[in-house]
């Protein structure tokens, strides 16, 4: 059993391909008896993966800072709702939990969540396996980005190692099953 944090949008207007992906991450996770951390959300592809978790009977932790709380912004119905004071302590609760981190498709919330754990990564702030659903090619972009900061020395080659991209919901687990360690080189930091 691991907690899984996954990083997804709250949109209720996007294509049904990324709703069934959020809906088949979210069944997967409960039948593999992993716990899921999220952002507490009920829209959307947020929505999607919780209700999928709770109806296949798993454990769905959500993480929503009191603001959002008091807009009724959050799921009912939960196996555990986390209430923080604003969103960096959600973030930073959220990788605290997490055994690996997996970002579905999203909008600015969610990139900003990815690029920051990825930070994290590589400055040796979290060492657990980061995997991009690269749903209908939604982050294809973004990859081609972290690959021209690479090529223009902004990033080491190394650092292509710290995500694993996947294209479905099934690829999920053994991706984090057969993720490698990570090792920053840099000195040892605090764990968040």
């Amino acid at each position: 059993m691991q907690t899984i944090c996954v990083y997804c949008g709250s949109s209720t207007q996007v294509d049904e391909i990324f709703f069934r992906t959020a809906s088949d991450l979210g069944r997967m996770l409960a039948q593999n008896g992993d716990t899921l951390v999220y952002g507490g959300g009920s829209l959307g592809l947020m929505g999607e993966l919780a209700q999928s978790a709770l109806r296949a009977g798993g454990r769905v932790v959500g993480v929503i800072p009191r603001f959002m709380y008091e807009e009724n912004w959050h799921m009912e119905g939960l196996s555990e709702l986390l209430i923080t004071t604003d969103m960096h302590e959600r973030k930073q609760k959220m990788a605290g939990m997490a055994d690996a981190f997996v970002a579905l498709p999203g909008g600015c919330g969610t990139l900003e969540e990815l690029m920051e754990i990825i930070t994290w990564k590589q400055l040796g702030l979290v060492t657990q396996p980061i995997i991009i659903v690269n749903a209908d090619n939604y982050y294809t972009p973004l990859l081609q980005m972290l690959d021209r900061a690479v090529e223009k020395h902004f990033m080491r080659e190394r650092h292509r190692d710290m995500w694993t991209v996947v294209e479905s919901a099934e690829e999920v687990l053994p991706a984090i099953e057969h993720a490698t360690a990570w090792d920053t080189g840099y000195r040892k930091f605090a764990a968040i």
